[in-house]
């Protein structure tokens, strides 16, 4: 499993993969061809490099060297076909070997740059001297390609001829010559691009090599350029079937909340084997919370900090989301056809497998009768799994054997100010609370009366509930 599967997993860990500030068309490429990594060792080295390279960049001392090896990789292309083509022994075109050349030259440059920072082992790359120096006859040192004079005898009166024959555009047999000139400048041409394609092609699996690596150290700089500014922290992995945040948020929100000038409250919590069933009122903040759980999860095994105080992550074969509106116009699909079939495609997982198992609100957009059934069937299946299942739920006395989690949710005391809508989420506590019981908090009619909803609404309602609750 690549990074680009899991990309449009959420919104939220698109927003963050979009924010790092990748400078190569290499780099890009290659982040989304990260491999979601699933062994301690493989999270361990990774998290490793990124923390030697983050303290690189904190480091004013550093700035300038890191600013130039930035400015190396500006130059490098995305030439994974240039160098497969040379792997298959291809001909290669003029275009393409000054691509080689730039590979050569940017390798050197990063070599040279980077050798002050102390990140030998990381920012290891291959010597492709003989590279350029091939591609570089007349040792301008430069980066730029073209079939120099010096490659074949003939090349430079036949250019000076032609050159001569282009300024005579009205005699016919000028042309005539002229065409005869550039034909065989063409045959040298290819033969020429022949002969360096034929001695590049053992230096295929170096060239290979140095973009994988430049690539690397452009992501390394991108992960450590926002885990800095963004405050991430680094998640240690836990060898127990537990994951363990404090003060954790989802970047997202936080800063559109900073925009809008509006409080965030970042939350602890604690996750491990089996099901969670976690409840709260609505607007307490369930959706966001398994969204951000599913994010870090991904960010951690994909070989980033993650948004955090602190961190402890057991690591899971995949992260499954179940997340938001499931309708599919385009598949004639309603809300809750495309909602069941993905709830099914979870419980059609292979049982071996450790899974983050993530679900908002499963069955909600059906009758409550058989809506809550299928929850209960669902927490039946979920409860047995090697994973870590969370299901939030609206649903009361499931009757099912798990841990409960409640968002602490709705608190008159913590602002000293009339509720408002606009002013709403000043009141929430989105602090998690292990909660035993088997019903759900019901806030909704003290909301809706706080906000002077209508009292006759209120009153009936509140009617309805205490006649439901005495049958």
């Amino acid at each position: 499993m690549l990074l680009r599967d899991k990309l449009k997993s959420d919104p939220g860990f698109q927003y963050i993969v979009d924010s790092l500030n990748l400078i190569s068309a290499a780099g890009r490429r290659a982040l989304l061809d990260m491999p979601f990594l699933t062994d301690v060792e493989s999270v361990n080295a990774e998290l490793d490099n990124l923390e030697s390279v983050i303290a690189v960049v904190s480091n004013a001392v550093n700035l300038h060297t890191v600013s130039e090896i930035k400015h190396h990789l500006m130059c490098l292309h995305d030439s994974q076909g240039t160098v497969c083509n040379l792997s298959q022994h291809s001909v290669i075109n003029e275009v393409e070997l000054f691509e080689v050349k730039n590979i050569a030259y940017t390798t050197a440059a990063v070599a040279r740059s980077a050798e002050p920072l102390g990140l030998k082992e990381i920012f290891s790359l291959p010597d492709l001297s003989d590279v350029f120096d091939l591609l570089d006859p007349d040792h301008t040192g430069l980066p730029h390609f073209y079939i120099y004079d010096s490659y074949h005898p003939d090349l430079p009166d036949l250019r000076r001829r032609m050159k001569q024959l282009q300024a005579r555009t009205d005699d016919p047999e000028a042309a005539v010559i002229y065409a005869d000139l550039f034909s065989r400048h063409n045959d040298i041409q290819h033969s020429v691009e022949a002969s360096l394609s034929q001695s590049l092609w053992s230096c295929a699996d170096r060239l290979a090599v140095a973009v994988k690596r430049l690539a690397y150290i452009d992501i390394l700089f991108a992960k450590a350029g926002l885990a800095t500014a963004w405050q991430f922290a680094r998640p240690q992995v836990s060898l127990m079937p537990e994951t363990a945040y404090t003060g954790l948020f989802n970047p997202r929100l936080l800063h559109r909340n900073q925009e809008q000038h509006k409080r965030y409250q970042p939350i602890d919590i604690t996750v491990r084997n089996g099901l969670c069933l976690i409840t709260g009122a609505n607007m307490a903040g369930k959706t966001v919370m398994l969204k951000t759980l599913g994010i870090a999860q991904l960010l951690t095994q994909f070989g980033m900090y993650v948004p955090a105080a602190s961190a402890s992550v057991s690591l899971v074969d995949d992260v499954v989301f179940c997340i938001g509106d499931e309708q599919n116009e385009m598949n004639g699909l309603s809300s809750f056809a495309s909602e069941i079939l993905k709830i099914s495609g979870v419980v059609q997982l292979s049982a071996s497998q450790r899974l983050l198992v993530l679900i908002d609100e499963p069955a909600r957009t059906t009758n409550p009768v058989e809506g809550k059934a299928i929850v209960q069937a669902l927490a039946d299946i979920l409860v047995s799994r090697n994973s870590i299942s969370l299901v939030t739920t609206h649903y009361s006395q499931l009757g099912v054997q798990c841990r409960r989690l409640r968002i602490a949710g709705f608190r008159e005391d913590l602002v000293g100010a009339p509720l408002s809508p606009e002013n709403i989420n000043l009141f929430m506590d989105y602090s998690l609370v292990e909660d035993n019981s088997d019903t759900v908090p019901h806030e909704a009619l003290r909301i809706a009366q706080l906000l002077n909803c209508n009292p006759d609404l209120i009153g009936l309602a509140k009617t309805h509930l205490d006649n439901e609750a005495l049958q």
